[in-house]
């Protein structure tokens, strides 16, 4: 018996691996707790751990990252870069290494990562469209050029992935939005509704994925489509909301992308205005406005939804406001170091993690006692993305 059994383990040996696991990775570790900061001015993304709060290592070569974002494979362990130059980079966060790279565009925006997460799409200003690529290899799947009524081709901005598994954008030069269905990527399909208003510059989908809204730069309004009745098309909400008052000078575009959603209200950043705008999502009226003192950029909600960390254009880009979200009102305003435009809470709301961007510094809070839980070192760092975004629609 001893003897068949000895037989057994001996055949099975050769299927153990040779060496170590710790041999070709790092450290045995999970995801969770991961978060990725982009060095705009290096080209390297940092991988960094809020347990402990620090920066476990540095992955280079990823171009221009002037204006990068980045999306998580469904596992969290992979992410993808989109960089300013058209550079579509696949990171693997565990072995801190940049697994592929292609420049698929001359100028990109963002893009997204479809609901089963095998298909990656980019966002391009140059030559203008969507183009799908496979998660797993890169390789190219299908493009869409974004023509609009016009017979002339856009830049695509808001590109975010939907409920119903395809994908939402808009066309900032024709004043469109389409919608896309990716099953077969090769022959895409398309949905398109045009004349939604003028320049709409960026755009986010609600939490349960049922609504896309575009924020329009031309004019005073935002644009709702319900993705359950696309039939019904695009209505206009927030129309007028500055009521003909001459806006103030732009210096730092909103982003609708990183709007604030706290129960059934939206906070939303208002072009030229130094107010945020409160949404009850119920009938999409405005229920209020809380005065910043500067123009928002993004408006960031504490997982638990009693405050908005709001970070502010230049020349106010020092201070961080914080809105009360129980009274609709401002709660304080912090000056942590200099540039802050980008922030993310933690996924449980205990740390908020702030990009300081001419400090070189990533300062991480503790929110409800605004203490300085860390200062950790970071090459000119500007967004900020936690893998806690891997199991959210629009992330």
């Amino acid at each position: 018996m001893r003897r068949r059994t000895a037989l057994a383990l001996g055949l099975a040996a050769p299927l153990l691996p040779s060496r170590p696991a710790a041999a070709t990775c790092p450290e045995l570790r999970g995801t969770g707790d991961l978060l990725l900061i982009v060095e705009r001015a290096r080209g390297s993304v940092l991988v960094a751990e809020s347990t402990g709060r620090t920066i476990l290592g540095r992955i280079e070569g990823l171009g221009d990252l002037s204006h990068a974002s980045a999306v998580f494979a469904r596992d969290g362990r992979f992410a993808f870069v989109f960089g300013r130059d058209g550079g579509l980079s696949k990171v693997d966060l565990l072995e801190r290494r940049l697994v592929a790279r292609i420049v698929q565009a001359g100028n990109a925006i963002g893009g997204a990562i479809a609901q089963d997460g095998r298909i990656v799409a980019v966002a391009n200003y140059e030559p203008g469209g969507v183009r799908l690529f496979d998660s797993a290899t890169l390789a190219p799947l299908g493009e869409v050029a974004a023509v609009g009524a016009d017979g002339r081709r856009s830049k695509v901005v808001g590109l975010v992935d939907t409920a119903e598994g395809g994908f939402a954008f808009a066309l900032y030069d024709a004043g469109e939005i389409w919608l896309l269905d990716p099953t077969d990527p090769a022959a895409p399909k398309v949905t398109r509704f045009a004349g939604v208003g003028a320049l709409p510059y960026d755009a986010n989908v609600t939490a349960d994925g049922r609504f896309y809204l575009a924020g329009l730069f031309g004019e005073d309004g935002v644009v709702l489509l319900d993705l359950w009745h696309p039939e019904a098309g695009p209505r206009r909400i927030l129309d007028g909301y500055g009521r003909g008052e001459a806006p103030l000078p732009v210096y730092k575009m909103p982003h609708l992308e990183g709007w604030g959603q706290a129960g059934e209200q939206l906070l939303l950043p208002a072009v030229g205005r130094h107010e945020v705008l409160v949404v009850d999502r119920r009938d999409w009226r405005e229920v209020g406005r809380i005065p910043c003192p500067g123009q928002p950029v993004f408006v960031i909600v504490r997982p638990d939804g009693r405050e908005a960390w709001v970070t502010l254009a230049h020349p106010h880009n020092g201070i961080v406001a914080v809105l009360d979200l129980e009274r609709l009102a401002p709660a304080t305003t912090l000056s942590l170091g200099r540039a802050i435009l980008h922030l993310e809470f933690t996924p449980r709301g205990d740390q908020v993690w702030l990009s300081a961007r001419d400090d070189d510094r990533v300062i991480v809070v503790e929110p409800r006692r605004r203490a300085v839980l860390a200062s950790l070192p970071a090459d000119k760092p500007s967004g900020i993305f936690s893998t806690a975004r891997a199991q959210r629609i629009g992330s």
